[in-house]
């Protein structure tokens, strides 16, 4: 008997050695080769194609395209899924679930396929990692009952292809991709190899018979999806479900998206009968905020095409180590270094003696650099012991010469702080161009640099603060 030829597959890229080895030469990662056996050639070609019945590849004018199949969506039963989809799910679309276990990605397909089924589209949830009893329970505790709703259990893709090809739904949906394996490959379900040709044929099915499938994938310690970059590249939709099991919330994002906007964001919170939907998350993320606070602001920040209100706190207390503590939750660690040093050099706040600690409620994560104003102005308040207007909201970036520069989408953010009935808005003087009109509820504060930032906190009229936080800086 002919021995068996092996290989080492690094988990992370993909790339092929003949020996172990401890570092991937290719993506630089350690301990990421895993030996697989080296399948013989299949004798049909791997990955997917849609052809006619006489096996000739369709070749048609794009004008024809467009004028026979008119681009149309189902919607999904939930706003804030379709928000992020772009306005629903596209027939024949191929869209990746990502997210930390225990989140929710299960629960939410679920909910899905409940409602896709109440408005007679027939979907089949195959789960690969429960029974078919346990995907029942789940769906009996969510409220979910339809003859519309098929459940699976099967993780052999010849199978599930099998059973599609039978039942004829319109949604599929695969949990997980990590669990699925092609029986002619030798190496284990959630393999670089296994995951990328399941993920081929899945497409293959996508394309060819028009049904939208939905694939939950896993993800590594750093983050990111699990399996090789070429699944993200594959597919037509990446949605990421991002939260802290601490917290109720969960959010919802898409980072890649071919029939919609990328960088939407849809919110949910979950609860003993599943996820809800959040329709005005700014008034969610500001109900608990304490009005007499020192270092808290606002800022206003925009979420795809969302303007959305957030809190932001700022805490500086003196320590005695050499080397003082520096935390930030939602933001990133070295913009707080940088606006530290801002704040330093232009206000002669010095910071070396104090632990800095930054956060930003309800496990929301700031990417933009348009807060800063808001950080740095919490900040300010925490260290100075100024108390900020409790009606007063912030949008604007920082330089490194203490400039403020002026911020996309102003407009927005200024309308969705007066709908929920803040007074003042500080905004960056580039700005003032951008809004248009007069807002007769709110006064818009314009700050060149921040020196005229710090002033402008202690210049607002604050009914609750004392005499003593009256001081200009």
């Amino acid at each position: 008997m002919a021995k068996q030829k092996t290989q080492y597959v690094c988990q992370e890229c993909g790339h092929h050695s003949p020996r172990w080895e401890g570092q991937c030469r290719s993506c630089e990662k350690w301990n990421t080769y895993v030996e697989e056996i080296v399948a013989k050639p299949a004798a049909k070609g791997r990955g997917w194609s849609v052809a006619d019945e006489g096996l000739k590849v369709r070749v048609v004018p794009a004008t024809d395209v467009v004028e026979s199949k008119l681009h149309f969506r189902w919607p999904s039963g939930m706003a804030e899924l379709d928000r992020v989809l772009g306005g629903g799910i596209v027939p024949g679309s191929y869209l990746l679930l990502g997210g930390d276990p225990g989140i929710g990605k299960s629960t939410l397909l679920l909910q899905v396929a409940g409602r896709l089924a109440q408005n007679d589209i027939k979907v089949l949830y195959v789960s690969g990692e429960e029974s078919v009893e346990q995907s029942a329970l789940r769906a009996q505790r969510l409220g979910v009952k339809s003859e519309n709703l098929l459940l699976a259990a099967e993780s052999q893709l010849e199978n599930i292809i099998q059973i599609s090809k039978i039942e004829k739904p319109k949604v599929l949906i695969v949990d997980s991709i990590q669990t699925v394996y092609l029986s002619e490959l030798q190496s284990a379900p959630g393999s670089v190899s296994q995951v990328r040709e399941c993920a081929s044929h899945l497409m293959g099915l996508a394309k060819g018979d028009g049904l939208a499938i939905f694939l939950v994938g896993h993800v590594t310690k750093e983050g990111n999806i699990a399996g090789p970059k070429v699944l993200e590249h594959m597919v037509d939709t990446v949605l990421s479900f991002e939260g802290d099991s601490n917290h109720q919330y969960r959010l919802l994002r898409a980072l890649k998206n071919r029939f919609g906007a990328t960088n939407e964001l849809g919110v949910f919170q979950m609860d003993s009968s599943g996820l809800l939907e959040v329709s005005n998350p700014s008034e969610i993320f500001l109900e608990e905020r304490n009005h007499g606070a020192l270092g808290s602001s606002i800022f206003s920040a925009i979420e795809g095409t969302r303007p959305l209100l957030c809190e932001v706190q700022a805490l500086s207390t003196p320590t005695p180590t050499t080397f003082p503590r520096r935390t930030s939750l939602g933001f990133d660690i070295n913009r707080v270094h940088l606006l530290i040093a801002v704040l330093h050099k232009h206000l002669d706040m010095d910071l070396n003696q104090s632990d800095v600690y930054v956060n930003v409620v309800g496990g929301l994560k700031l990417n933009e650099p348009a807060a800063d104003v808001a950080i740095a102005s919490a900040l300010i308040s925490s260290h100075k012991k100024i108390q900020l207007h409790p009606n007063l909201a912030f949008a604007g970036e920082l330089g490194l010469t203490g400039e403020i520069r002026g911020v996309s989408f102003a407009a927005d953010r200024v309308k969705e702080a007066e709908k929920l009935g803040f007074k003042y808005f500080v905004l960056p003087e580039s700005n003032k161009k951008h809004v248009k009109g007069e807002n007769k509820n709110i006064k818009l504060l314009y700050v060149k640099n921040v020196r005229e930032l710090a002033n402008t906190l202690c210049q607002v009229p604050n009914p609750g603060r004392t005499s003593a936080y009256n001081h200009t800086i």
